[in-house]
């Protein structure tokens, strides 16, 4: 019959599919399963999503140029300032 790693498996798909949010509606049991996969995939695409963004912070994190940009050498900005 079953295997001790499918019913594992099946528990554990069961879990999942509760976490992503609850299914009491007996009406709609027949689609649970498509729901907690389309649920699944929107949790995979934004957690990859916040992967790459964090990566790129953590990539840039200390990447300040070595020398100042040719318009603060040369002074091009002259306006008026408040500030001394």
């Amino acid at each position: 019959m079953f295997t001790q790693e499918r019913i594992v498996m099946v528990k554990v798909w069961q879990i999942w599919k509760y976490s992503l949010g609850s299914f009491s509606d007996d009406k709609t049991k027949p689609y649970d399963n498509y729901v907690a996969i389309i649920r699944s995939i929107i949790f995979v695409s934004l957690l990859t999503t916040n992967m790459v963004i964090v990566s790129g912070v953590i990539r840039h994190w200390h990447d300040v140029p070595s020398e100042l940009s040719k318009t603060e050498e040369k002074g091009f900005c002259k306006a008026p300032s408040n500030f001394y």
